[in-house]
């Protein structure tokens, strides 16, 4: 099982702001892209999948613990908020817990799953992680939260969905184990934003025609110009900015990014499943997690994927996937009618 360094921002939109004429602003992505390739190259071993033995029966439950860098890099940092404790005053802390919990409550309540791995993995959490820090991360052990820069990128625990993507990273790592390059990588980071995006519409109650289907909602400065890091149901749209730039990502494989850069585009070219989530889950209605996601979920934890799935592999498993759990009904239809829509086969 690999341990990959998964980020919410990507190192494009990094390199971008790196090169900008503002020097604070280029400082602060300069920093980050360091920090990046620090963490990333440091090993890190996953943690145990099973439960500790004797953990009391019943409902699932959460086990979060919160750790403070004190605006360093090493990891994990001061405890300062532990399972069942009060809330501190620092709100980066107690939204961190609640992003944790809200992440875990998705997964046992739509799917009946036991944290990240299904056997009660803890879920460890770092926050204000070095100084101006511009990203979150998933190192394969634990969530890592960033303070921005204060100009482009404000605190990285404001969106829930960023908290969700991040822990998300660790559910395909027990699952799929999908490679972090290319197609496969743009799956891996595609799911992280369907599941993220679902642990924001299941906390809010939100219906799939409800939902904003972003990702990152919040998080820019109100000076930038962008709604988020992402759009799921426009691709392509999430900002455009004289300092981001524009966001690059397609909505279909006839506008497939090849690239070197970006680990061979995985935050780009996931635009496209990207968008045939969202077409299924708004052509189906109601709550996104409850068939949609349902889908979505089954392939990831049946078996059928590789660590090199392709997305025409992909989409064929969903389709499998479909017809295994609803037969041919509405479901099937609807996730076949959705990779056509984005230019993937499904046979």
């Amino acid at each position: 099982m690999t341990s990959p360094f998964c980020t919410i921002v990507p190192p494009h939109l990094l390199e971008h702001l790196a090169a900008s004429d503002n020097p604070s602003v280029a400082a602060a992505a300069r920093r980050t892209l360091i920090a990046d390739a620090s963490a990333r190259t440091a090993r890190v071993l996953p943690r145990a999948a099973a439960a500790p033995a004797g953990a009391p029966a019943g409902p699932a439950a959460p086990r979060r613990t919160i750790h403070d860098a004190g605006h360093r890099t090493a990891l994990p940092g001061a405890k300062v908020r532990d399972e069942g404790e009060e809330a501190t005053p620092d709100a980066t802390v107690n939204r961190a817990y609640a992003g944790l919990g809200a992440t875990f409550a998705l997964f046992r309540d739509a799917f009946g799953r036991d944290s990240m791995d299904g056997a009660g993995l803890p879920l460890v959490a770092t926050v204000h992680y070095d100084e101006n820090y511009g990203n979150a991360f998933w190192n394969g052990e634990q969530m890592v939260f960033g303070d921005g820069d204060g100009e482009v990128f404000l605190d990285f625990t404001l969106p829930v969905d960023v908290i969700g993507h991040e822990l998300a990273h660790g559910f395909t790592q027990y699952t799929a184990n999908l490679e972090y390059f290319s197609q496969s990588g743009a799956l891996n980071e595609s799911v992280s934003d369907v599941f993220g995006s679902l642990v924001k519409q299941h906390a809010l109650g939100q219906t799939a025609d409800r939902a904003d289907w972003l990702i990152g909602q919040g998080l820019f400065h109100p000076d930038v110009e962008g709604t988020a890091l992402r759009s799921m149901k426009a691709p392509g749209t999430a900002y455009d900015d004289d300092v981001l730039g524009k966001d690059p990502q397609p909505a279909h494989m006839d506008d497939y990014v090849r690239t070197s850069r970006d680990n061979g585009g995985v935050h780009i070219n996931s635009g496209i499943p990207n968008h045939a989530f969202y077409l299924v889950a708004t052509e189906l209605g109601g709550h996104a997690w409850d068939r949609a996601g349902r889908i979505w979920y089954d392939v990831m934890t049946g078996g059928t994927l590789t660590p090199e799935t392709r997305f025409s592999e992909f989409a064929a498993a969903t389709v499998a996937a479909a017809k295994a759990r609803y037969g041919d009904a509405a479901e099937i239809q609807a996730v076949t009618k959705a990779w056509a829509a984005v230019g993937v086969p499904t046979d």
